[in-house]
């Protein structure tokens, strides 16, 4: 309980501490941009569900899509034990995380000018694999809870080959950044006299009707807990909300 306490203050904490700036993480193209608050770094991952991770390994790049959760200033991803690339991490590798969300389509008056709305965070740190039983077996559930509080209490129990089966990563967050453009066209003063349409396009992922298990058991409803995801809502805001009461938890 002292651990969890721990996390929840860090977590607190967090809001108002910012990342070091360095060579790795400074936004060098409209740095004004940028930002490496933890809240707006944080924002952007927690709306996202899906990641990217990049690493090197015997001088070959890799880059993997995956889900990732986070805990304070730690970000955790899983994979297969079967995988070659991953079971390289067991002594820690450099690794950079990304999480994007495309918000509008910009169309200008010129192609040099068109552009998009975004919100993006790129995460530095070490990857390393979670060996310790206790440890792995809470991060198991944890990829779980992230995304719907307190559900993980609700299922079987993991097997013993399930969890052999999956590595879990994490990484500390050492450096970061995020950068966020939200706003209208910037065409250039001379063009706003050509006559072609502009403006943006605005884009968002919605959550769709639920589609129940034909095989669900008699008199089992959509539990509560899973109000955020209704039919019509944004996803990034359902994902945002459930961190929070993720992080309420823990």
């Amino acid at each position: 309980m002292v651990g969890r306490q721990e996390t929840r203050m860090q977590a607190v904490d967090d809001v108002s501490a910012s990342f070091p700036t360095t060579s790795r993480n400074r936004v060098r193209r409209l740095h004004e941009r940028g930002s490496y608050d933890h809240a707006a770094v944080f924002s952007v991952l927690d709306a996202g569900l899906l990641c990217h991770v990049a690493y090197t390994f015997d001088g070959q790049p890799y880059c993997t899509p995956t889900i990732h959760w986070r805990e304070g200033d730690r970000l955790y991803w899983h994979g297969s034990s079967a995988s070659r690339m991953l079971r390289q991490l067991r002594g820690g590798t450099p690794a950079c995380l990304t999480v994007s969300h495309l918000d509008g389509l910009v169309l200008a008056r010129s192609g040099f000018n068109h552009s998009a709305n975004y919100r993006s965070a790129m995460c530095f740190g070490t990857a390393r694999i979670i060996d310790e039983p206790g440890a792995k077996l809470k991060a198991l559930a944890g990829v779980v809870d992230r995304f719907y509080p307190g559900r993980s209490e609700t299922l079987r129990p993991i097997s013993a080959q399930e969890a052999k089966a999956t590595t879990v990563i994490g990484m500390r967050i050492e450096e970061a950044s995020a950068k966020v453009r939200a706003k209208g066209v910037g065409d250039d003063e001379e063009d706003y006299g050509h006559p072609v349409w502009a403006g943006v396009i605005p884009v968002r992922t919605v959550i769709g009707a639920a589609e129940p298990c034909p095989r669900l058991l008699p008199g089992i409803e959509r539990p509560g807990n899973l109000a955020g995801y209704a039919e019509g809502e944004r996803l990034d805001a359902a994902l945002t909300e459930a961190q929070l009461a993720y992080e309420g938890g823990l």
